[in-house]
């Protein structure tokens, strides 16, 4: 890859307005949808009609919406240059798919089940360990590219991270998914899962590979990332809180009678978050590792790929449940902590060899 074009990988302005404020935004929708739900209970009434094998066609539309832009980002080609320098893959591939599923269901697990025993009845507490498994289970794919930007990351590093990550994807996140939810004691649809793996992950990756191709051949790589991919910068957040006006209009009758339970889903998965930062960061700090390898590779364990767990979730359990609560609670704390995690990552920069 040449200079130039590696650079395009990660965002020129730094995060945008939209992303920046992203928890306020979640905070307003999820006062939309309750409202909706509570004095307009016809619209969520009138959306469940469309469904298909447990899967709500609206939100399936508008999940593609924020997941097809975040495909488009990731250059595969850049696999090639892997075996230059392996090690802070390394870190990323074992934190990522070794460590983070386990310990977000240790840690949720922990809390759900014997600290908040007795404000969080058992049926309740299963449903939101499952959200908090289809979290661990699926690494960032997208904002990753914002806060390597943040961190100054190498971004020709940090496109073969998230590049490999998704093709991990592909093989791990299934298996993963299905062992934890049966260890924690839910029953696995597996015609479900497969399905939302391949509507949420097969397609439009495979989408996203095709029209990068095709567009590079017949523009140039010059136009695809400076004239088309811009086109798409704000689609996924409109798509991300459109879905979410329509997943807290099922919800506002839990929200409602819990509300607490905000807090108490927040505080497991916040530790995870900072736990997953200092296992990669400290291990590449361990191995010697530059700080703009160091960084992303914290980043991309820690920060998670809500769209796919939110809509994983809504497949599996329905855009009711408590599942897809515990999900878009994830969406609710991932920006403020994860700019935690960047002014921390760039106060520690003296840490790693220059």
């Amino acid at each position: 890859m040449a200079a130039n074009n590696q650079t395009q990988a990660a965002p020129r302005g730094g995060i945008g307005f939209f992303e920046k404020y992203l928890t306020l935004w979640v905070i307003l929708c999820m006062g939309a949808g309750i409202l909706i739900g509570r004095f307009l209970p016809g619209i969520p009434a009138f959306l469940n009609r469309f469904e298909v094998a447990r899967v709500s066609i609206p939100i399936a539309i508008l999940i593609w919406l924020m997941i097809y832009p975040m495909m488009l980002k990731v250059d595969f080609q850049s696999i090639r240059d892997v075996g230059k320098n392996p090690r802070g893959l390394y870190v990323t591939w074992v934190t990522n798919w070794l460590i983070k599923p386990f310990t977000m269901f240790g840690i949720a697990w922990l809390f759900f089940f014997v600290i908040f025993k007795a404000l969080i009845p058992e049926p309740l507490a299963r449903d939101y360990l499952a959200g908090a498994i289809l979290l661990g289970a699926a690494p960032c794919t997208a904002m990753v590219f914002v806060w390597s930007h943040l961190t100054r990351g190498n971004p020709a590093y940090t496109v073969v991270q998230v590049a490999t990550n998704d093709l991990i994807i592909l093989i791990a996140f299934t298996p993963i998914v299905a062992f934890l939810l049966g260890v924690g004691g839910v029953t696995i649809p597996w015609d479900t899962l497969l399905l939302s793996v391949l509507l949420f992950v097969v397609i439009p990756l495979s989408a996203g590979i095709l029209t990068r191709t095709r567009m590079i051949k017949r523009k140039g790589e010059a136009h695809f990332k400076e004239v088309f991919l811009p086109k798409w910068n704000h689609i996924t957040v409109a798509g991300l809180l459109l879905t979410l006006i329509i997943i807290f209009s099922f919800q506002g009758r839990v929200i409602l009678e819990n509300p607490l339970h905000i807090l108490l889903i927040a505080l497991p998965l916040t530790i995870q978050t900072v736990l997953i930062f200092f296992i990669a960061y400290l291990a590449s700090r361990a191995l010697k590792l530059r700080h703009d390898i160091a960084a992303p590779a914290g980043m991309i364990g820690a920060s998670n790929f809500f769209e796919l767990a939110v809509a994983v979730a809504i497949s599996l359990f329905g855009a009711g449940s408590p599942v897809a609560l515990a999900t878009v609670v994830g969406v609710l704390v991932e920006v403020p902590v994860m700019l935690a995690l960047v002014k921390i990552a760039n106060r520690t920069k003296g840490w790693f060899p220059s």
